[in-house]
């Protein structure tokens, strides 16, 4: 069971996160309903999981991050800058500028904290899955390859095929996290294209699939906590069931923040009642 502490100073690290979103959406449309969905996954990956070093991003050693839904790239910028990337100003003053390594996707020829570029959706996977075979290829048997999906990507028949190919050879290097929130673009995906039940359809294509509920950092940690080496032989997928918007009312389970920008007093109501529900929860 997740350390009381850790999760308390995890739970405050994706506290931070949300401020620094919405700061930023008082700047820019950002695609703020997905970022907000995936801070608490997001702050796992990055704060407690991944072996990456900061100084030196092509590390051959190091952990792979690709972020298949691409339009979270504001929360994966900010992760990366609690973990020591880069700083908070950075981004604020370099975001959607002509030269700036920050903006509405991740992009690897700006950005050299980006293994891949992402933004049209449906192609994480199957980059992950070439990244995974390569290393494997390489003799490489302690780097894992994380990658994040978003539940409405799920629909793209290029993720079952590399799903279908991750299990074919073997890639259990291989950590997979669906963002469960259940809205797409055009609305939620039970209306738009139902795809069930998606860690059963994992397990069909002989994947290990576990559910979780995505916002709850203690049980993603036990999880991590519990994966098997990267020379394993069976590829491996948290779905993790969360909430557009999660943190923010008015946002919440709506698909109109699929992306959009907010005036400074909103801003601040909105960070004072996340400040508010951290503390009563952890006494101060």
């Amino acid at each position: 069971m997740a350390d009381i502490k850790l999760v308390k100073d995890l739970e405050g690290k994706a506290l931070e996160i949300r401020v620094k979103l919405l700061e930023l959406c008082e700047q820019h449309i950002i695609h703020i309903g997905g970022d907000l969905s995936l801070t608490d996954l997001m702050t796992v990956i990055w704060q407690y999981s991944i072996n990456y070093d900061t100084k030196n991003p092509k590390w051959e050693n190091r952990d792979r991050f690709v972020l298949s839904k691409g339009h979270a790239a504001a929360v994966t910028s900010f992760c990366q800058a609690m973990k020591g990337c880069y700083t908070y100003k950075e981004i604020f003053d370099e975001y959607n500028t002509d030269n700036g390594r920050f903006a509405m996707h991740s992009c690897n020829l700006m950005n050299p904290y980006v293994d891949v570029s992402t933004g049209s959706l449906g192609h994480g996977l199957p980059v992950a899955t070439g990244i995974a075979q390569g290393l494997r290829l390489k003799g490489n048997k302690n780097s894992k390859v994380y990658v994040v999906m978003g539940d409405g990507e799920m629909n793209e028949g290029s993720m079952w095929e590399a799903a279908a190919i991750a299990y074919h050879y073997k890639l259990g290097n291989i950590i997979g996290f669906v963002d469960c929130n259940g809205f797409s673009y055009d609305g939620t995906t039970k209306e738009v294209l139902d795809m069930g039940n998606l860690a059963d359809k994992f397990r069909l294509f002989g994947w290990y699939a576990y559910e979780v509920d995505g916002h709850d950092i203690g049980k993603l940690v036990d999880i991590v906590d519990e994966l098997p080496p990267a020379d394993g032989k069976i590829p491996i997928v948290i779905v993790a069931n969360t909430i557009k918007g999660c943190g923010v009312d008015f946002m919440e389970h709506n698909a109109a923040w699929h992306g959009g920008k907010i005036d400074t007093e909103v801003s601040k109501k909105a960070i004072d009642v996340l400040m508010a529900a951290y503390n009563r929860k952890w006494g101060e």
